[in-house]
């Protein structure tokens, strides 16, 4: 007999603790009527991952393990079939200033009503996004449990990072690994889990099925993509991306070995990937927090194009709008560009004029600036005129602000607080300049979601880039070229270089010497930041934590 298995790759909603259990329920069901068995759940599949400090919350586990009897008790009349859920176990011991941890990141086994085991996570992650260390308490044990004739050997997420684990459960006697995840997107991180699972299947010589999750939670963005490898580390099926998607697994025994079968979706270029991950990060956070819509200022600029490009095909054009809010040193091409790409998208487009505001504001100054050139304090009004606007438009009609800078300018300090940063959601946050660059023609090119072929002007793309706040501005007045400072970003702040080892590489003392300080002595903008999409292995996010006040450079 052969066993018939299915990863159930959904999009589980943080704390919907019924609406998470009804999720699995019917994944179960359609599972079970096409002839599945088995079936996987991710890991916290039933309160969604991450639930940060409402793990803390005892009510919060309580209620997670009423769901998980939910599923249990709804599924029960499935003859054979087991399914795997996600969910944490137990509490602590707190006062105000200890706490004493009896708290698990767990997978438990249901069948016909009955748990028939669990598996609690060996390895708590705690780089990066990860905190997981906060919350839980490392497991010991091993989960092998037997369908039809299988004995499966459960992991969870980090667990099959390393040997051990799979080595042990491969000693309990375990013929196929399953790997239930909740591993956040970003660039490259796809191929590099296909590859790791490779190599575990292939150090057991066991084959191996990951389960993943697929959505948007708050900053992250789990890409689905679950798939299955033989004992050879061969890949042997994966499922959509960036989708949900019952994922069907066949294993068939070849000579005393199980092997597995499944469709294979083609791999897909980083910039689709990444395309889609912008898109489901919008539209989960706009979705599953009710904002009607986003609103965004359209400048005419390639950030702000980018985001509404991102928006149209998260949402649909009807739940975005655009304000394109001109100043004295606004370019004539600028609102021309602004009104072609509105037009393209087919979304709303207002135009207010912030000129009447900006002249108020330089008259109630006048006389505490006497003797005074304009300078950045000029600038930064209109840029707050702006935010102002825009909020007051998002408070009337409760539409979200999404904010359109991006990852450059928000390292060197290179936007406004309370002005083009002010909003509730930086859709492009961790993308830098020239890759914002190379995504507007990538989607001038492709139309994933068929809102729309070439939706920004050529124009848009090709002009030097520019705040207008000023006469003849131009961002690189004020910032090295992107190339330069995109790749001195890269090495200092996400790959943790110093200054000596970037200089060596070949960059002007200058260039790293101007990056780098920007980047220190702009920390206390980015905390007040609003949150945006991780895209990168490091974001300005959660996984960068640099105090305010300091002294040291690297």
């Amino acid at each position: 007999m052969t066993l018939k298995l299915c990863v159930a790759q959904l999009n589980f909603v943080v704390g919907d603790l019924a609406g998470n259990a009804q999720k699995i329920i019917d994944a179960a069901r359609t599972a079970y009527a096409d002839g599945a068995r088995l079936v996987l759940t991710p890991e916290l599949s039933i309160c969604g991952y991450a639930a940060e400090d409402l793990f803390l919350r005892p009510a919060f586990t309580a209620a997670c393990d009423d769901a998980v009897k939910t599923v249990a008790r709804e599924l029960a009349g499935l003859k054979g079939l087991h399914v795997v859920v996600g969910h944490p176990q137990g509490g602590d011991d707190r006062t105000k200033s200890v706490a004493v941890q009896h708290r698990f990141n767990a997978a438990s086994v249901f069948c016909e009503g009955h748990m028939v085991a669990t598996h609690i996570k060996r390895e708590l992650p705690n780089y990066q996004v990860f905190d997981e260390r906060r919350y839980f308490t490392p497991g010991q044990g091993v989960c092998v449990f037997a369908v039809e004739g299988v004995q499966v050997g459960l992991l969870i997420c980090e667990d099959a990072w390393f040997e051990a684990p799979a080595r042990a459960a491969k000693e309990a006697g375990a013929e196929l690994l399953a790997v239930i995840n909740a591993s956040p997107f970003h660039m490259g991180k796809g191929g590099e889990r296909v590859l790791r699972m490779a190599d575990r299947a292939r150090s057991v010589a066991l084959p191996l099925v990951y389960a993943h999750i697929v959505g948007g939670q708050d900053e992250v963005v789990f890409d689905g993509g679950s798939f299955c490898v033989n004992a050879d580390g061969a890949l042997s099926g994966r499922a959509p991306s960036f989708k949900e998607n019952l994922f069907f697994v066949q294993t068939a025994r070849a000579q005393a070995a199980i092997e597995l079968v499944a469709t294979i979706e083609p791999e897909r270029s980083l910039h689709a990937e990444l395309w889609d991950a912008l898109v489901l990060g919008l539209r989960d956070y706009v979705g599953k927090n009710n904002f009607p819509g986003v609103l965004l200022g359209l400048s005419g600029g390639i950030d702000s194009a980018l985001v509404l490009a991102i928006a149209v095909d998260a949402l649909g054009k009807d739940r975005v709008r655009t304000v394109m809010m001109p100043s004295p040193y606004t370019a004539d091409i600028s609102w021309i560009d602004a009104r072609d790409m509105a037009a393209r998208v087919g979304v709303r487009y207002d135009e207010i004029s912030i000129l009447p505001e900006f002249e108020a504001f330089k008259t109630s100054l006048a006389v505490h600036f006497i003797g005074c050139d304009e300078d950045t304090t000029e600038e930064n009004i209109q840029a707050r005129i702006r935010g102002t606007l825009l909020m007051a438009l998002s408070n009337k009609f409760g539409s979200i602000v999404v904010t359109t800078g991006n990852k450059s300018e928000m390292a060197t300090g290179y936007c406004t607080l309370y002005g083009d940063m002010a909003g509730g959601f930086a859709v492009i946050k961790d993308v830098a300049k020239t890759l914002v660059f190379a995504l507007a023609r990538w989607r001038n090119d492709n139309d994933p979601y068929g809102t729309g072929s070439n939706p920004i002007p050529e124009r848009i793309i090709t002009r030097p880039p520019s705040a207008e706040l000023r006469a003849d501005q131009t961002d690189q007045d004020s910032l090295p070229p992107y190339e330069v400072l995109d790749a001195i970003l890269e090495r200092y702040m996400e790959n943790d270089q110093s200054l000596e080892t970037i200089i060596a590489a070949g960059f002007a003392p200058a260039d790293v010497e101007r990056v780098t300080r920007l980047i220190k002595i702009n920390e206390y903008k980015r905390r007040q930041s609003p949150v945006g999409i991780r895209v990168t292995h490091r974001s300005f996010g959660k996984d960068w934590r640099y105090p305010i006040t300091s002294k040291f450079r690297a």
